[in-house]
């Protein structure tokens, strides 16, 4: 384990009716989140990150990702998305260098058959915050069904030298999708792929 990992939550959260109206089926997301210490933390301005990321990244995102899967098998996620918050004292730039490497989001995305990119928030909050976790179809990025949000909040993270990072996989979209998607929406406006 990571000397930086001071703790690991995994929060669960189904849905079963929307709207007051019961769900055909009921939707499951799965977030893991990860509380690290800011490997950047009290250097000042630090001009090359890539050392600390290619040490904390893959290692993190295996770690994250191994948890994620034991609670939904990969081949039942069908949303998925990541977010990573910098305490205070940290860049938004350090919080961005763990996921936005593909030695992190990778590791998820093959565990789960994924295709698209990983949707993602990186901002700077206090401890207890609510975090967002942004999530579109694994494949099909335009399935505005699969546009969905999984939130949580910790306490007690990050704390200002920390940061906090999470991947999360919903088992479905929203219960009761009512919009078009991106590809409707383009064929309607006589729009081609690279157009739009």
């Amino acid at each position: 384990m990571l000397k930086e990992v001071r703790k690991i939550a995994t929060f669960v959260e189904t849905t079963y009716c929307e709207g007051g109206k019961t769900a055909d089926t009921p939707v499951t997301t799965v977030i893991v989140a990860a509380v690290i210490r800011n490997p950047w933390a009290g250097q000042g301005f630090v001009e090359n990150l890539r050392p600390e990321i290619l040490r904390v990244a893959p290692e993190l995102g295996e770690i994250m990702t191994r948890r994620l899967v034991e609670v939904m098998p990969g081949e039942q996620v069908q949303a998925y998305g990541k977010a990573a918050v910098v305490g205070v004292n940290g860049e938004i730039e350090h919080a961005s260098a763990i996921i936005h490497t593909l030695r992190f989001g990778n590791l998820f995305r093959h565990a789960v058959s994924g295709t698209a990119f990983l949707s993602f928030t990186n901002t700077r909050v206090g401890p207890g915050a609510l975090v967002s976790v942004p999530m579109i179809h694994k494949s099909e990025t335009g399935k505005r069904s699969h546009f969905i949000t999984g939130t949580f909040q910790m306490a007690d993270a990050p704390s200002a030298d920390e940061i906090l990072l999470a991947i999360g996989a919903a088992d479905g979209g929203r219960v009761h999708p009512r919009i078009a998607d991106r590809f409707q929406d383009m064929q309607e406006m006589g729009l081609d792929q690279a157009s739009a």
